[in-house]
């Protein structure tokens, strides 16, 4: 394994000394005149080979013992990976696993949901605390020594706003802590390179500043036509090669390669049957959401870049949450190119857009006075993470989006306060107050936020 990374694998190659592969499938690296361990000859070291000077100072010392404050250690660990990262976009990190200590599982293990559903195994939060340090231990040597072995998911359904039932897998609670901690890791790496149009499952960002972006964008740049776009089943039609293909990019551990490779085909149990898994990704995995972005980073959204700058000379704007974008163009005939080129990307990497959700639309500041001239009413609307997304005016006649609930959403909500109101219509009335009092607040918390001003 070369050293390609200094202070465990996180550091740049030497230019004396690259890394060479020997062909684009390959992720195996070569390093040019290096020996094997075995192959060695006594007495000759590392540093010749590797035409490294002797290595001073330290080098018959036993290696510092480990600190008290291990959660530091383990953070600034990953504040490196993240300077490296940030330093070189091309950089492979060659040794990732060895940051999946027993302090970053219990890390982990205390960022999972105490009330989440339980997996295939049937361990629950609370059960699995009260074993905690010898539980970790034994997982942590587990996964180093190649020992860990992954179950597959519970799948499970739950009703959507439309009335369909949307597919969910419950992985086992070792499981979600061992994706807990990979994220951590990779996202480490992967913060620093997805784009900024990009708000779906990254820390520090979220629905209201993906929503505030789109109104900022469609408010202060010239926008007349949105293409509303939505990926036809998103995470069940993950190619499961090209996702290791991008993964690859920038991880050259195999073993995070084979751990992640092992979630993908785990597959799931339904009925008491087990359903071996050809591509996708469950939803309600841990790490789903992680893999889902890297997904897009490669597939849509480096490309899109790379179209706004050729084709439409950055004026456009993009908005993406998860398998949800949104894109605004000036002319029609660019939003037209766009959707066509859009959708043979998608073709070329197994993904469609959903016919009936996609739609290309006249929206923006002009969209009224164009449709009244041309007697086309009133410029049709959009929804966007639960806010349908309409052309108004404010009170000195200005425009503005106007974001509203959407109405089959509402009418779901509704409908499920009268089933709850029913089974609780025998309890005392402050009890059912306090009850409705805290879904009137989360309610109000999401759907009640005002809208981000034009700066």
């Amino acid at each position: 394994m070369p050293r390609c990374q200094q202070h465990g694998g996180t550091g740049k190659a030497k230019r004396r000394n690259p890394v060479i592969y020997a062909d684009e499938k390959s992720d195996t690296p070569i390093v040019p005149g290096k020996l094997a361990n075995k192959e060695r000859p006594v007495g000759r070291s590392v540093e010749s080979v590797e035409e490294r000077g002797v290595t001073k100072g330290n080098v018959n010392k036993p290696p510092a013992s480990r600190t008290q404050c291990r959660e530091h250690d383990a953070s600034m660990g990953l504040d490196r990976i993240r300077r490296v990262a940030r330093q070189d976009k091309n950089v492979r990190f060659t040794t990732l696993l060895h940051h999946i200590t027993p302090d970053l599982l219990a890390q982990s293990f205390y960022a999972l949901s105490r009330t989440a559903a339980v997996g295939v195994d049937g361990v629950t939060w609370r059960e699995y605390e009260k074993g905690l340090t010898q539980s970790l231990d034994t997982l942590h040597q587990q996964i180093h020594a190649g020992a860990y072995r992954c179950k597959p998911s519970r799948r499970v359904y739950i009703p959507k706003a439309d009335g369909r039932q949307r597919p969910l897998g419950i992985a086992s609670l070792e499981d979600k802590i061992v994706q807990q901690a990979v994220s951590t890791v990779l996202s480490a790496i992967y913060e620093e390179d997805f784009l900024g149009f990009s708000y779906g499952f990254r820390p520090g960002r979220g629905q209201h500043q993906a929503l505030d972006a789109l109104t900022v964008g469609i408010k202060s740049r010239y926008v007349n036509w949105i293409l509303d776009a939505d990926i036809q089943s998103f995470f069940d039609e993950i190619d499961h090669e090209w996702m290791l293909k991008f993964l690859g990019h920038r991880i050259a551990d195999q073993r995070i390669l084979r751990l992640i490779r092992k979630w993908l085909k785990a597959g799931m149990i339904e009925d008491g049957c087990r359903m071996p898994a050809s591509k996708g990704t469950p939803q309600g995995a841990v790490i789903s959401p992680l893999l889902a972005n890297i997904y897009l980073h490669y597939v849509l959204d480096l490309w899109t870049r790379q179209w706004r700058t050729r084709n439409a000379n950055n004026a456009m704007i993009v908005v993406r949450y998860a398998d949800d974008s949104v894109f605004g163009f000036q002319k029609e005939q660019l939003a037209r190119r766009f959707h066509a080129e859009l959708q043979q990307r998608m073709n070329k990497f197994g993904l469609s857009l959903n016919a009936s959700k996609t739609r290309l639309i006249e929206f923006g500041r002009f969209a009224a006075q164009q449709r009244k001239r041309k007697g086309l009413g009133k410029p049709e609307t959009f929804d966007f993470l639960g806010f349908t997304h309409c052309c108004g005016t404010t009170r000195q006649g200005r425009f503005t989006v106007v974001r509203l609930t959407v109405k089959k959403r509402m009418r779901a909500t509704l409908a499920a306060l009268r089933e709850q109101l029913m089974k609780r219509r025998h309890q005392p009335i402050p009890a059912v107050g306090k009850w409705l009092q805290r879904v009137i607040r989360g309610y109000f918390a999401y759907y009640g936020k005002i809208p981000a001003n034009t700066p």
